[in-house]
């Protein structure tokens, strides 16, 4: 029993997933803020004792108990900051972070560290997930989250050699405190079979929520061979299908297994209780099983609080040999088989059903050895790290990540998409509005379209939407229409009535096309999406090579270097990267003179691309001095677009463009100039590692803002609109799609660069 006798309360906020959420770091969070209930004497925390900053991953939210008192939409960047000055002003003494990355939203769940960034209270951050290998989003936001973080709690001991081996989190930081699970008598097998039916029936029991990863399938291969000797084993499956697995698949999983009961005459010996049940229901489930089994797929798992569930409750286990399967398991409390083999596992639950003692002897182990990790026990060593994280608080100065900026971002305002979803309708982004109102006497342009698909993928990047993702359905459906599958030429004026324009196609539009569905390929939502835009881009490419126009090739340059870097072998596609690149060096050096630094005797619209690709081009090539050339084109192409007076830019404008030798168009200038030049320093400073570059890109989101030579706002804060150019009298008040996407497509890249600053990619280039 542990001595509370000189126990303070501690106010303490945990940030997690809570119930009635059915996941799994919702249930953690709740027994663990139950157990700590129990260390007091009164039974219950008051509550200004414990409270909860609950994720939502649903608009209308959840009935949460009393002790959720903060609500973050995950998706929402705004909530979190709001989150974080809540938690600054409230009387907590220490926030614990429950952290797995799907439950946040962002890049690699970097939502959560927008909060932190702006949190002032010791933090303890539980890592319920720890990745050996992690992508390098994942591997930026963990560090983010263990330089903000007083204390790391993991789960199992080999959590601590990947922080220390790969993270290189400080030891001192980091504590091992394992799962917890309930309190329950070592009961006989017998005591509930009755409940289920089970009388005198061998019982085999799996639970937790259902997903592919879980190997159930290889449980039910193995039943089949023990029902041979033992006709009536019954194994039991536990558990609702995971709600992210029934939102993209629905029930497939859970079918594929009732199919594969019956394929095998199963039925009498198989069954699905397909329910999440309550903590009671739980412990009833596994004291009526003679075995427990986890047959996951992944050597990767860290943690499993089925596992610990089982052990705690004195189970005879069998499992794949996991990490924490491994750990848990040591020592004689379980037996280990290997990944993918049903022989194995059905050889191992005959010889359990076959030998009492053995199996007695498992369950004795277990049930010791989980005396430690009971709540009440887990909840103690929480308090005790929560008292320390205090202690510590101040004393150690947390060692900022090198991808996190310890200066203000720039302002970016919330993402608001109303406008996008006005201009869009069944068939896709109308081009034109008047003001913000769809103008559908234009009709719409594949241009258009192809930019919304690429808007529309990266914004489901980071909100992971289902309308975001039937956008990108409708704008893909759109270039699938407007690609001749016979040419592969790419039309782009349709009008309302869904009529094509008589031989409207245009060699810029289809490269444009060409690097929407590359970058569609690279960051694909799923399966489907992917497939489609990969057979649309093997019939565009097609037509690249004879393409004449400059801003064509770089549109296909950037297209199929976002391709490659999925499908990186493709001979095809990297063989026009490589003819297409030296085309614009060749015609750099061509055009340029001491004081036209150019690729063209004159400067139009979009720019910014030639010199972001040639230098996209050199960098995949491995080509310096096309790398060398972009970049001094690039810088050219700013510095004489800078107001001397302001510092602000002045762009070149569409009312008279700037022919070499001429005077420069100061007005009209448009939106889709700034998002080429934000796009073309970025490619710069990935190439460079210079944060120069970073300044430039803030210099040019801030002409939306109203850094510009009229001092106006281009972004329509009501709408989500931005307005279609800055005239000599102000803006132009209509609000077309180009404007809007190129606004969007801005603020994705600014986005990126203030909450993970763009630091960390020097830091992987140098």
């Amino acid at each position: 029993m542990t001595d509370n006798s000189n126990l303070r309360n501690l106010n303490i906020a945990f940030i997690a997933s809570y119930s009635p959420r059915k996941c799994g770091i919702a249930t953690f969070t709740f027994d663990l803020i139950h157990g700590l209930q129990e260390l007091f004497q009164e039974g219950s925390v008051r509550e200004e004792d414990i409270q909860v900053i609950a994720m939502n991953n649903i608009s209308q939210g959840y009935d949460y108990p009393n002790e959720v008192n903060f609500e973050i939409r995950d998706k929402h960047v705004g909530d979190y900051r709001e989150a974080a000055a809540f938690l600054n002003l409230s009387s907590i003494d220490a926030v614990s972070l429950q952290h797995e990355f799907g439950i946040f939203g962002g890049t690699d769940g970097d939502h959560i560290v927008c909060l932190l960034n702006n949190l002032r209270k010791p933090l303890i951050t539980t890592l319920h997930t720890v990745l050996e290998n992690p992508s390098p989003g994942q591997e930026e936001t963990l560090n983010a989250i263990i330089s903000k973080s007083t204390l790391i709690v993991v789960l199992a001991s080999k959590a601590v050699d990947i922080l220390k081996k790969v993270y290189k989190a400080p030891e001192d930081k980091i504590i091992m405190i394992p799962h917890g699970a309930p309190d329950v008598s070592f009961l006989d097998s017998s005591y509930y079979k009755s409940q289920f039916q089970a009388e005198d029936r061998p019982v085999i029991l799996s639970f937790g929520l259902l997903s592919p990863n879980k190997g159930f399938e290889y449980t039910i291969e193995a039943m089949a061979q023990v029902v041979q000797n033992f006709p009536e084993a019954l194994y039991i499956i536990l558990g609702a299908t995971h709600p992210e697995v029934k939102r993209h698949s629905g029930e497939q999983y859970r079918f594929s297994l009732a199919n594969r009961v019956k394929e095998l005459d199963l039925q009498h010996n198989v069954v699905f209780h397909n329910r999440y049940v309550t903590l009671e229901q739980l412990v009833q489930f596994l004291v009526a099983a003679d075995i427990y089994i986890t047959p996951y797929l992944s050597k990767e798992q860290i943690v499993s609080g089925t596992l610990a569930y089982a052990l705690a409750c004195g189970k005879a286990i069998v499992s794949t040999p996991y990490w924490y399967a491994e750990e848990l398991l040591a020592k004689g409390r379980g037996i280990l088989v290997p990944f993918r083999n049903s022989k194995a596992i059905a050889d191992k639950v005959c010889t359990l059903l076959d030998n009492d003692s053995q199996r007695n002897r498992l369950r004795k182990r277990a049930y010791q050895y989980g005396r430690h990790m009971i709540w009440r026990e887990v909840a103690s060593r929480y308090d005790a790290a929560f008292e320390q994280a205090v202690a510590e608080y101040g004393k150690r100065k947390t060692a900022e990540h090198i991808y996190y900026r310890t200066s203000s971002p720039p302002s970016i305002p919330e993402i608001n998409l109303n406008h996008l979803y006005t201009l869009t309708d069944d068939t896709g982004i109308l081009a034109h509005a008047l003001f913000s109102t769809p103008s559908r006497i234009d009709g719409y342009m594949t241009d258009d379209n192809a930019r919304a698909l690429m808007v529309a993928v990266m914004l489901y990047q980071l909100h992971q939407d289902e309308k975001i993702l039937n956008l990108s359905q409708t704008y893909l459906a759109f270039l699938n229409y407007a690609i001749d599958p016979k040419s592969g030429q790419v039309r782009n004026r349709m009008s309302y009535e869904r009529r094509w324009g008589a031989k409207d196609s245009s060699e810029d539009c289809h490269g444009r096309a060409l690097w929407s569905l590359g970058y569609t390929i690279l960051y694909a939502p799923d399966e489907s999406i992917l497939s489609m835009a990969n057979f649309l881009f093997k019939l565009v490419i097609k037509g690249c090579e004879s393409l004449s126009s400059p801003r064509a090739w770089a549109y296909s340059i950037l297209g199929c270097l976002d391709y490659l870097q999925r499908l990186s072998g493709d001979t095809e596609t990297n063989s026009l990267v490589s003819l297409l690149g030296k085309r614009l060096l060749k015609l750099y050096k061509n055009n340029k003179s001491d004081e036209w630094l150019w690729f063209e005797e004159s400067l139009s619209y979009a720019n910014a691309r030639l010199p972001q690709a040639l230098i996209a081009s050199g960098q995949h090539l491995g080509n310096r001095a096309m790398v060398k050339q972009g970049i001094e084109a690039l810088e050219w192409l700013i510095k004489i677009q800078e107001n001397p007076k302001t510092g602000y830019l002045s762009l070149v404008g569409n009312a008279g463009w700037y022919s070499k030798g001429g005077k420069k168009a100061n007005f009209d200038q448009q939106p889709v100039e700034i998002t080429s030049i934000i796009d073309a320093c970025h490619q710069a400073y990935l190439a460079t590692g210079q944060k120069t570059w970073i300044q430039k890109i803030e210099k040019a989101f801030a002409w939306f803002l109203g850094r510009n030579d009229k001092n106006e706002f281009l972004y329509d804060f009501k709408t989500g609109g931005c307005y279609d150019g800055l005239h000599r009298g102000g803006v132009n008040h209509n609000q077309g799609a180009e404007s809007l996407l190129s606004w969007l497509s801005a603020r994705h890249v600014i986005y990126q660069i203030s909450h993970k600053s763009s630091d960390s990619t020097l830091k992987k280039n140098k």
